[in-house]
């Protein structure tokens, strides 16, 4: 069985991880509100976080026998995120950003593991596991952040 409709979403996952990271780096360095210095702070954290995952799905890629995309062009044809497009206010970037996870854990949970099961690719499943939980725990304390406001 072909594995090119894994490759395919790990491509689009990738796509989405580059415009996090990008994201992520527009929100540390324009972030405004009372809670400027702990999120500048979360922000690249999360930031080096993304870099990290983003390089692992494009060698889980490579590993098995997909080409990773690597070019800004193909990675927004291919994201199913958006651009940054908050104002800089926290509220609206937290918001933003439980959206964007909230998208990448569905893709992963609704999709992505589905497709490495069907070829038998438990490393992959592994990897897509590690990110979903990493994930919604993000979206959690994300979401701990604005639940009072």
């Amino acid at each position: 069985m072909s594995n090119q409709k894994l490759i395919n979403f790990l491509n689009q996952e990738l796509s989405n991880f580059n415009v996090m990271y990008v994201k992520l780096h527009r929100y540390h360095w324009f972030v405004q509100g009372r809670h400027f210095y702990s999120l500048h702070v979360l922000f690249e954290n999360l930031y080096n976080e993304m870099a990290a995952d983003l390089d692992e799905v494009a060698e889980r890629i490579l590993s098995i026998g997909g080409k990773p995309l690597a070019t800004m062009s193909k990675y927004l044809e291919e994201t199913t995120l958006v651009e940054a497009s908050a104002d800089d206010k926290e509220n609206e970037i937290i918001s933003q950003l439980i959206k964007d996870y909230r998208q990448m854990v569905d893709e992963i949970k609704n999709t992505g593991v589905k497709l490495a099961e069907e070829v038998n690719d438990n490393p992959t499943v592994d990897l897509l596991n590690e990110l979903q939980g990493k994930f919604e725990k993000h979206l959690w304390m994300l979401g701990a952040l604005i639940a009072y406001e």
